[in-house]
């Protein structure tokens, strides 16, 4: 299963608001379609943001190779505007941009065509460097797994999210392929459901016992099913540690203190910004009030409310045992870990 996927002259994704019941894949040379596509969670997920990302700077110039280079490098810019206005936290999405931006700085006396060869084989590059962060991030991390262990999750981190086998999700399969027998408890993920919708989903495909509850459930989860540790994504990460993820993942890293049980950070290097110093610094994206009062065709709340809807919360560093990246496991003081892998 391919979340997403460059063909000859446009891309092939997989519409995840049409999961679990449906598997849809959209192809589209058109980097408007991928823009509103990012914009409505049809693609989603912090590393193939920015696997996206770059791949659409390619579908936003491609139609000015035989142009000038002027031409050229404007539409490069009108892309990577486009695409950096439609997710404001995901750090991925950014830094797939700044990459490929690197690559126009680098290569400015080319023509176009030379500049979107060399953007192409970018945007490929970074695809295939994550699928093999997901693979590292599985072996460090399925170390940390007990054989017998009972799990929770929260949102959605696997392939759906990635270029490879996932990051959180990727740990825990991992661990399951190495014949380690482990269970796992999924939180439905308010409110857009992408735990109920795309984890159990992926859970159910790869053979591994889940068993779904309700966001609400998760503090009683943890006390009456002991639950031996926590495991999730992130969208990005301050270099204290703070890390943001989806909206709920504070909730459970209060919980893990509180029950003495470790809670863990998996997500590749590609996600720390090392240029905010803490989680108060990340700009969290409030999302339309539709999304919570009639979310999926139902409406649940009167008419002309208010609503607070954010997509994300900030995860303190004092909460997280451990952060699992491609290059290893970091550990307090996350200052001085996070430093040392964001310079290797």
């Amino acid at each position: 299963m391919k979340s997403i996927e460059w063909l000859h002259n446009s891309i092939c994704f997989l519409d995840q608001t049409e999961l679990p019941l449906n598997e849809v894949y959209i192809e589209t040379s058109e980097i408007s379609i991928l823009a509103e596509a990012i914009r409505t969670l049809k693609v989603r997920g912090a590393p193939l943001l920015g696997i996206a990302s770059a791949y659409g700077l390619l579908l936003g110039t491609q139609k000015e190779i035989h142009s000038s280079k002027e031409i050229f490098i404007q539409a490069f810019e009108n892309s990577a505007n486009l695409i950096a206005s439609t997710r404001p936290t995901a750090k991925n999405l950014f830094w797939a941009l700044e990459r490929m931006r690197n690559i126009v700085r680098l290569n400015s006396s080319g023509d176009p065509k030379t500049l979107f060869d060399k953007l192409k084989s970018e945007a490929i590059i970074i695809h295939e460097e994550d699928r093999a962060m997901c693979e590292a991030m599985g072996k460090f991390g399925s170390e940390l797994i007990p054989n017998g262990v009972k799990i929770l999750t929260h949102c959605n981190t696997g392939a759906l999210a990635t270029g490879g086998i996932g990051t959180a999700f990727g740990v825990i399969l991992t661990a399951h392929n190495s014949g380690k027998h482990i269970s796992v408890f999924a939180d439905e993920t308010r409110p857009l459901l992408q735990g109920a919708r795309l984890t159990m989903w992926e859970f159910q495909k790869a053979g591994i016992p889940a068993t779904l509850i309700t966001d609400n459930a998760a503090a009683w989860t943890i006390k009456t099913k002991k639950i031996d540790l926590i495991i999730v994504g992130a969208d990005r990460i301050a270099k204290n540690g703070d890390t943001a993820n989806k909206i709920g993942t504070y909730n459970l890293a209060v919980l893990a203190k509180e029950h003495n049980i470790p809670f863990y950070v998996a997500a590749p290097t590609s996600t720390i910004d090392n240029s905010i110093q803490t989680g108060e610094d990340i700009q969290i994206e409030e999302r339309n009030s539709s999304e919570v009062v009639s979310g999926f065709g139902k409406q649940v709340a009167p008419n002309n409310i208010l609503v607070f809807n954010p997509a994300f919360d900030v995860t303190p560093n004092h909460l997280i045992s451990a952060i699992i990246t491609e290059r290893g496991v970091l550990r307090s003081p996350f200052s001085d870990s996070v430093a040392r892998v964001v310079k290797q």
